[in-house]
């Protein structure tokens, strides 16, 4: 399967072949959606954490006889329902809320993501995303070649590129990866995504 290829003032100068591994699969919601929320919660940060009635300061002695004193039972004045009391079910710092996704998964679900994106239109490839004076002009009139609105982009670059990433890193709704870098978590977060050729050649290679 092959698309059109460009350069910077969005004027085609060839077509390239897109891998069939990464652009010619079918759209798979359920095994994106489940890879997302696994990303997401390997993300997540334990930074908060309550008390429970074992944590909290005092309550060791019961409160009152068990019986015989007209009022409920209570074992305990640090339970969940006296004020001052630990908290029931609140967040623990413990608490593990890592997903395990396996490669073949993780593989599939940005296939998807691609397939999907470049059969409505939302790839390019451009030959190169060299910016020699690394300025973030240059990066700006070249998205107004391609877009007329300030759009939400995704760059992928084939090497390290660093005159992409010092050009491009202050625009809003922008962001740099690396082709090895690629997943379906910032595939979806851009409308639009931008390769450049060597990133293309590079999926290829990918096994």
């Amino acid at each position: 399967m092959t698309t059109e290829l460009y350069n910077q003032e969005n004027k085609k100068v060839g077509t390239i072949e897109m891998p069939k591994t990464f652009f010619g699969t079918t759209w798979k919601p359920d095994l994106v959606h489940q890879v997302v929320v696994a990303y997401v919660s390997n993300a997540r940060q334990l930074t908060s954490h309550t008390k429970g009635r074992a944590e909290v300061r005092g309550g060791g002695k019961k409160p009152w006889a068990q019986k015989h004193t007209g009022r409920s039972r209570q074992g305990s004045i640090r339970s969940p329902i006296w004020k001052g009391g630990g908290v029931a079910h609140g967040p623990d710092e413990f608490r593990n809320y890592g997903k395990k996704v396996n490669k073949k998964m993780k593989r599939g679900a940005l296939a998807s993501v691609l397939s999907k994106k470049l059969s409505d239109k939302e790839v390019t490839v451009i030959d190169s995303l060299d910016f020699k004076n690394h300025k973030t002009k240059e990066v700006a009139n070249m998205l107004k070649n391609f877009f007329d609105k300030k759009p939400n982009v995704l760059f992928v670059s084939g090497k390290s590129n660093t005159s992409l990433f010092v050009s491009a890193r202050n625009i809003p709704n922008v962001e740099i990866v690396h082709a090895r870098e690629l997943n379906a978590m910032n595939g979806l977060r851009h409308k639009h995504i931008i390769f450049e050729k060597g990133a293309v050649e590079e999926l290829a290679e990918v096994k």
